[in-house]
């Protein structure tokens, strides 16, 4: 089989020649910019390579189709023509993340340093606004700064909260489109494309870090409280989210069509460590209607598989994910309360794909030995593989400070689990 074919079968529930392997696809299963650096460091030596940062939020590496090919991955990804600070991937220079490690950056990332190291970022390059996002003089990546402004609560209006969903332009349909053709013609990878726009309540995005002057109720904590004090509200945002998302995915169905096996729709988390952010009947309530209606839009239109980023300890809603339309769940969060590998493949193996589970980010992988890292990463691709369904990547992206020696581990594990001789 060839990579595509691989995915197809895995994502049926059937299982392919060997383990599918995704690392780089998305904004959740990637990795940073350091690690990807040190990485290829490590696999072809020091070349003077500079690894460029495509999301510079998370301040995500490029896997590039040298390191993607060294390391027989089977997924890329197709993503929107603005990053999430609102301007292009293009026109780069290099840029000095904290343990001196130099990276190529978009043109228009334009930020200011403070004397504590901290970097500052703006929504659309614009360093005359106040900035939407900080990355600590020791850190690898951004946090939002929320804009400061209160919502007038005696006065909400849900345009303020959706006047960043519009309905996509012909350009960036075509835009979509041609990277679509592009790797369906020249390669035989599997397609992952993320559909912007669709998640609802998604945190991350809560606070708009792309846009320059937000309105409406923008705070981290503001939204939480607000589902649960202004819950029609919030329903009145997510109906005018959804009424723009439905026409988007009509729109890109048509101009992409089956030439992409996977979307990314959604990266709401509903999990903490130990349990649900809120219950699963206020899920029930707020959220799934509206992600029904999307992914059961998708199902009509095209033979998409539906995936879905929600963190930690969501044991309780899969049966609520599996009957909202979801085929995917990433990033399967193994450390976190009732998310037991053998018991979540048992219970719901057949219904949804497990993307991701392979290993502890939290734990294993930056703070075990190279040998924990083998042993868990073999373990747990015992575990999900068995039947198909399984797509391996780790619990959420690679963070850049994480031992080169500890990813190296990890993809010796996977090469003798594929049967693919390593040479490192």
């Amino acid at each position: 089989m060839n990579s595509r074919e691989r995915l197809i079968q895995t994502i049926n529930h059937r299982e392919p020649d060997r383990l599918v392997v995704d690392v780089g696809a998305g904004g959740q299963t990637g990795m940073g910019v350091c690690a990807v650096h040190n990485l290829r460091n490590a696999l072809f030596g020091d070349t003077g390579y500079r690894v460029k940062v495509t999301e510079p939020y998370q301040m995500l590496g490029e896997v590039d189709e040298e390191l993607r090919k060294k390391l027989h991955l089977d997924v890329v990804g197709i993503n929107g023509p603005n990053n999430m600070f609102g301007f292009r991937n293009e026109g780069w220079k290099p840029f000095i993340m904290p343990d001196g490690t130099v990276v190529d950056v978009p043109g228009d990332f334009n930020y200011t340093r403070h004397d504590d190291g901290s970097v500052y970022m703006y929504a659309e390059g614009d360093i005359r606004v106040n900035p939407r996002a900080k990355m600590s003089g020791g850190g690898y990546f951004f946090d939002a700064i929320e804009t400061g402004n209160t919502a007038d609560y005696d006065n909400l209006d849900p345009a303020d909260n959706t006047e960043e969903f519009t309905v996509l332009s012909s350009e960036d349909v075509e835009f979509f489109a041609r990277q679509a053709r592009k790797i369906f013609n020249e390669t035989d990878y599997g397609i992952y494309m993320t559909l912007p726009g669709m998640a609802f309540g998604d945190i991350a995005l809560v606070p708009a870090p792309w846009m320059k002057h937000p309105k409406g109720i923008r705070g981290i904590e503001e939204w939480y409280l607000a589902t649960l004090a202004y819950p029609d509200y919030v329903r009145k945002v997510f109906e005018k989210q959804s009424e723009i998302a439905l026409r988007k995915i009509e729109l890109l169905a048509r101009a992409v069509g089956d030439l992409v096996q996977v979307v990314f729709v959604s990266g709401t988390d509903f999990g903490t460590q130990t349990g649900l952010f809120s219950s699963p009947e206020t899920y029930r309530d707020l959220y799934k209607p509206y992600q029904k209606a999307v992914n059961d839009r998708i199902h009509e239109l095209t033979g998409w598989k539906v995936f879905i980023h929600t963190c930690g300890a969501i044991r309780d809603i899969i049966p609520d994910l599996i009957e909202a339309g979801f085929d995917i769940l990433n990033p399967v969060q193994i450390s976190a309360a009732g998310m037991d590998p053998q018991q979540l493949k048992k219970e719901f193996g057949k219904d949804i794909v497990f993307w991701g589970g392979g290993i502890n980010t939290q734990k294993t992988l930056p703070f075990g030995t190279p040998d924990d890292v083998y042993r868990e990463v073999r373990r747990n691709i015992d575990i999900f593989s068995t039947g198909g369904g399984f797509v391996f990547n780790t619990v959420h992206n690679i963070q850049s400070n994480v031992p080169v020696e500890n990813i190296l581990a990890m993809l010796r594990a996977l090469n003798d689990a594929r049967k693919i001789e390593s040479d490192f």
